[in-house]
């Protein structure tokens, strides 16, 4: 019975490390910094102090009672003699052989030799030292870190410069004004493909208010034009468009929104509103 919850103890925890481990390596939202392998070090050696242990309890199970006194059996098995082979330890029956004639408060010593996988350990240190020099600082094959350190910078500049080009950064506080032809001629073509049905192609106003005259429900100004867009008016029927447009796009429409103040549109609608001072234009309207 012993030996069978011995089998079941060590099946179990095998699974659970492999289970670790592959929620280490599945694949996963890409991190704002590169990946640190040292964790994965770090599981690697518990796993095998967890091994080590498990592998202790099962042989100290593999005991039995022989007059009252629990004995190891007499035939080790595949993984015993494995283990004898890369401890070189020697059998409880010859330590004599090794005995010193040191004597130390009763404690004797034995000439043990250094377990071969201690020095295999030692030399491939070594090793890796060898190509760790060679690698870095002879064929300069791999960066060190501060050059590292340099090419993350680098990335993180260029990343950031592609986000501030998106827009990610824009909300209804840092909005700013577009004249550039350009984004004033991009906010047209959304305003043309999104907005028409609601206030007409010239701005005039259907269903929502008219954008040319100095009249405003919810405020005039860059930022106040965002923050309707950006977050929409669902009691009268304005869906928000910050899930379709992205920042740069409620910009650059707010920005030609602007730019057709005070045109004649073939039929306007009265206007809806206060009227709106180009002084107040950095202040926000709270809902």
């Amino acid at each position: 019975m012993r030996k069978k919850f011995n089998y079941f103890f060590m099946i179990i925890s095998l699974i659970l490390i492999s289970n670790g481990f592959a929620q280490t390596t599945t694949a996963a939202p890409k991190p704002d910094f590169p990946p640190s392998y040292y964790d994965i070090v770090a599981l690697f050696l518990i796993a095998i102090i967890i091994i080590g242990f498990i592998t202790i309890v099962y042989f100290e199970g593999r005991k039995v009672v022989v007059n009252d006194e629990r004995v190891l059996q007499k035939q080790p098995s595949a993984f015993a003699k494995f283990r004898r082979a890369i401890t070189k330890t020697t059998p409880v029956e010859t330590e004599n052989e090794l005995l010193l004639n040191h004597d130390y408060d009763g404690i004797r010593e034995l000439d043990s030799q250094i377990p071969p996988w201690f020095l295999w350990l030692f030399y491939l240190t070594i090793a890796f030292a060898v190509f760790y020099m060679l690698d870095y600082h002879v064929f300069n094959s791999s960066p060190l870190q501060d050059e590292e350190y340099q090419m993350q910078v680098k990335q993180a500049e260029a990343e950031r410069t592609a986000l501030v080009k998106s827009g990610a950064f824009l909300n209804e506080e840092s909005v700013t004004l577009l004249t550039d032809p350009a984004a004033v001629d991009a906010g047209k073509q959304i305003f043309e493909a999104n907005c028409v049905a609601c206030h007409a192609a010239d701005g005039g106003g259907l269903v929502g208010p008219n954008l040319t005259d100095d009249y405003w429900i919810h405020g005039g100004g860059i930022k106040n034009i965002f923050k309707t867009i950006k977050y929409g008016v669902t009691a009268k029927g304005m869906i928000s468009w910050q899930s379709q447009l992205n920042p740069k796009q409620i910009q650059d429409v707010a920005s030609y929104i602007i730019s057709i103040h005070g045109t004649k549109p073939a039929n306007p609608k009265q206007p809806e509103g206060t009227i709106w001072k180009e002084s107040d234009s950095t202040m926000v309207v709270s809902k």
